[in-house]
């Protein structure tokens, strides 16, 4: 194995996140039926004003899931160089959807669902954040907690 790159500042992480979250279109969304039963689904979305915005159609387990516990874990990245986001979770009906998000949703990704009624949004706010490439980052993965930036 060769040396890892030297642990980058949290600052520095942080402006990687804001990266990531700006410039990829997938992400990982984890979460959890009223019994507990565990869905890992991946999911494109937009970062729209402090918040991931994704669809899905409504009779997905994903989107399924999002009403009973309002809680989901989300992934960007790949194992040595991981984002992970613990995020509010709410169903957004495409008709209740500002039309700013809805036209950044289908800017990024060149898909509008809006009018489709099979299909709903997801948006998930974030209240805690991590970020660490390697071990040497572990110490001060901790970016969000309790919805406040700590850098």
């Amino acid at each position: 194995m060769t040396n890892p790159e030297p642990a980058r500042s949290r600052e520095q992480r942080k402006q990687d996140v804001f990266g990531r979250l700006e410039k990829d279109e997938d992400a990982w969304v984890a979460t959890a039926s009223a019994d507990g039963a565990p869905t890992l689904v991946p999911l494109s979305f937009v970062w729209d004003r402090g918040t991931l915005l994704m669809a899905t159609r409504r009779t997905n387990p994903t989107a399924r899931n999002v009403t009973p516990t309002g809680q989901a874990r989300i992934s960007l990245g790949h194992t040595r160089d991981v984002v992970l986001i613990d995020a509010a979770a709410e169903v957004v009906e495409g008709a209740d959807l500002a039309t700013e998000s809805g036209d950044a949703f289908a800017a990024k990704l060149d898909w509008d669902l809006r009018g489709r009624t099979s299909w709903v949004y997801l948006r998930f706010t974030p209240h805690a954040v991590r970020a660490w490439r390697e071990e040497n980052e572990l110490s001060e993965r901790e970016l969000m907690a309790d919805g406040t930036w700590l850098v």
